[in-house]
């Protein structure tokens, strides 16, 4: 079975990146399930005559993309997402390939709690370089026993 890293197993400047691409069907699913129907998001003729164009993503579908990865670095071995913050700095499109990165700033042991707080800083950026977003996370994370 798949396990994620440990408290233990990570250190301050580690990074972790992933990519994917954004569809018209995550917009239109996150409309839905948020029940945000925010014309920007769901209407393409209203969208048009906006400053963007066209229709663009909720900003906590793409915060939560970044939230995502966080939860598959640490499958197993995450105790509890503690905090999380998101700048939003462009607009997502249906079509953008987003790359995300985390990197570890601190660590702060909880021998209490068998592990530590691991903070960390997240930048999304789309296919054209362009910074998207940039977020701050802190998780509580178990470390593995001693073998």
């Amino acid at each position: 079975m798949y396990r994620g890293r440990a408290y233990n197993e990570v250190k301050v400047g580690d990074s972790f990146e992933t990519t994917m691409t954004l569809t018209e069907t995550h917009i239109v699913m996150g409309a839905g399930l948020f029940g945000d129907f925010n014309p920007l998001h769901v209407n393409q003729r209203v969208a048009e005559q906006s400053r963007y164009g066209t229709r663009i993503a909720h900003g906590y579908l793409t915060t939560s993309f970044m939230a995502a990865q966080l939860g598959m670095v640490f499958h197993g071995t995450a105790i509890a997402y503690l905090e999380h913050t998101s700048r939003f700095t462009a607009p997502v499109r249906a079509g953008d390939t987003l790359t995300i990165t985390w990197t570890v700033g601190a660590l702060e042991d909880k021998p209490k709690h068998q592990g530590g707080i691991v903070s960390l800083a997240g930048l999304c950026i789309n296919q054209e370089g362009e910074k998207v977003a940039e977020a701050e996370a802190k998780m509580l994370i178990a470390e593995n026993p001693p073998r």
